[in-house]
């Protein structure tokens, strides 16, 4: 499997879904006198130039290492994550601005309509999430998964969308502005969602230890491999949809230097071909005491 084009995939079906569904979202709220639906469209109109992004991000990280780079580029990644949370707080923000003048401001009631037109967006959007979130999972990319979560976000918002202009259109007047206290409550959905997505990405700047799991894996691996007593240290860090493993090996302190560093050739040698997502690992050799 080829990550960085699963993932390139996935990125365009967002593209291409977030770029319908704005349209879709403007015209039903600017004609159904729907402000949540409104909101809902800025949030996806935001969600087309996170997602170009999440395509660049994913292209930049896939090129091989050279020279100046020699872990590759694989960091921009994050930094592509760091991007699309602004996109949403952008987004979380004029949103809740807007839905605060509306709440102040007496106006006409939502269209009947518009809940048709949020109920197949909300089977959409969850069906796009499940898709993306799933190529998130398999190629391991974090501004994927940021995508995928853009997804659900905008899911909830056109919940939380249906829910107000249900409440506007079947209680009446005096309930008008329910529909913008949806908006409203969507914002602060997506200002959550935005932590969560930021979260782990600032982790993996950081070289956060997230991967207990992953070490542990190695560790029971490279046990047993002959010749390797022990495991003493793992250290990994994730770089784009790659990683970097640094492994401590325990060998019999009697062995000569050029069987401790066959040891080790062999180790990398199969722990790359158990674990493809590695791209490499730096091996040190402790003796026994």
């Amino acid at each position: 499997m080829n990550k960085s084009k699963t993932a390139q995939k996935a990125s365009i079906f967002s593209i291409i879904g977030n770029t319908l569904l704005a349209l879709c979202k403007w015209l039903a709220g600017y004609f159904g006198n729907s402000y949540a639906l409104i909101a809902d469209a800025i949030e996806s109109t935001a969600d087309i130039f996170s997602s170009i992004l999440v395509l660049l991000g994913i292209k930049y990280a896939s090129k091989p290492a050279d020279n100046d780079h020699p872990y590759g580029h694989g960091r921009i990644e994050p930094m592509v994550t760091f991007a699309v949370v602004g996109f949403l707080i952008v987004s979380a923000t004029i949103i809740a601005t807007e839905s605060i003048e509306n709440i102040r401001s007496p106006h006409e009631g939502p269209k009947l309509f518009t809940l048709f037109v949020l109920g197949a967006i909300i089977i959409w959007k969850e069906i796009s999430y499940q898709w993306v979130i799933k190529k998130a999972k398999q190629t391991g990319s974090t501004s994927l998964k940021a995508d995928a979560w853009h997804h659900r976000s905008d899911a909830i918002t056109s919940v939380a969308a249906f829910i107000g202009i249900s409440i506007a259109i079947y209680m009446g007047e005096g309930y008008e502005a329910a529909d913008d206290w949806a908006a409203l409550l969507a914002a602060f959905i997506i200002l959550y969602n935005s932590y969560r997505i930021l979260k782990p990405a600032w982790g993996e700047m950081m070289d956060k230890d997230m991967y207990t799991d992953m070490a542990n894996d190695i560790s029971n691996f490279a046990k047993g491999v002959s010749g390797v007593m022990n495991t003493e240290k793992c250290f990994i860090r994730k770089s784009g949809m790659t990683f970097y493993v640094d492994l401590h090996i325990i060998v019999d302190k009697n062995i000569t230097v050029k069987e401790g560093h066959d040891i080790a050739h062999d180790l990398k040698r199969r722990l790359m071909e158990y674990m493809p997502e590695i791209a490499n690992i730096l091996i040190h050799v402790e003796p026994s005491r």
